[in-house]
């Protein structure tokens, strides 16, 4: 099976250079950017059969995962 990896980089690629600067100097995005790769790391083992688990718990991690991403994306919008 082929699993879409999520990274930020990949979802914004017109950000990258954004991205890096707020990952070097603000502590809230650099914390919201390691939570958002922590559970897409999460989420790729599941879906990848490396971790089993329920499909709510699956499903309620793609949601953290996309709420997150909306935060990220606010933040680099309006920096």
């Amino acid at each position: 099976m082929n699993i879409e990896r999520h990274s930020l980089a990949k979802e914004l690629p017109e950000f990258k250079d954004k991205i890096h600067h707020l990952k070097m100097n603000d502590r809230h995005f650099s914390r919201l950017f390691d939570d958002y790769h922590e559970i897409d790391h999460a989420v790729i083992r599941i879906e990848d059969g490396v971790e089993n688990t329920s499909d709510a718990y699956l499903e309620s991690l793609k949601k953290q995962r996309l709420q997150l991403k909306d935060q990220l994306y606010h933040i680099l919008r309006n920096s």
